[in-house]
């Protein structure tokens, strides 16, 4: 295919809360960092979220899928419904609380990528940076990884460390990191769909 004529991967972002990284990645498929895609959606299973508002500014469609009592499968099988509606290439994780479910892995296998706030296999889970600061790590950082059956331990896409000051708040480690996710999360994302087949 000629340079410039590549399909466009359309790329779908769950959020549940301030959606920070949702935004880094929108920029940067809006400048050129990740080229040759678009974000086509971002869905949320928080109606509160406030990035829903930050994408709508951005052109983005939102939608909201809440849980409403029902079961993870049941939940994630409208999600996955919706991103198949939408003919979605690549699924990213941004502070998407909610573990995803076997069927949802299964549906979009190697094509869900996840930022996690460690250095894994260091501290997976809730609270790393507590994690960190508890266990007397020197280093910590972030984390891109794709998402399997396992909690924060599918294949590592690429990592960036943080140095841990002595003093350090989880508050400030988690802004210090969250810079950092900033910058790793769009570049890795464009690492994966040069390697992705887009049809």
């Amino acid at each position: 295919m000629a340079e410039g004529s590549a399909k466009q991967a359309r790329i779908a972002i769950l959020i549940s809360g301030r959606g920070s990284n949702m935004i880094a990645l929108a920029d940067a498929v809006g400048s050129g960092s990740i080229p040759n895609a678009e974000v086509a959606i971002v869905i949320s299973d928080q109606p509160g979220a406030t990035g829903l508002e930050k994408a709508k500014q951005r052109g983005i469609e939102t939608l909201v899928i809440e849980r409403r009592g029902r079961t993870r499968a049941e939940h994630d099988r409208e999600v996955v419904t919706a991103l198949r509606d939408r003919r979605i290439d690549l699924v990213c994780l941004a502070g998407y609380m909610r573990v995803l479910s076997a069927e949802f892995i299964g549906a979009f296998r190697s094509r869900i990528l996840n930022i996690h706030p460690s250095l894994l296999p260091s501290f997976p889970g809730l609270n790393a940076q507590q994690q960190a600061l508890a266990n007397g790590a020197t280093v910590s950082g972030c984390t891109v990884h794709y998402v399997d059956e396992t909690l924060d331990g599918g294949p590592i896409i690429a990592q960036r460390e943080v140095a841990v000051h002595k003093g350090d708040t989880v508050e400030s480690l988690s802004a210090r990191i969250l810079v950092e996710e900033h910058k790793l999360y769009p570049d890795a994302v464009a690492m994966t769909l040069k390697k992705l087949s887009i049809k």
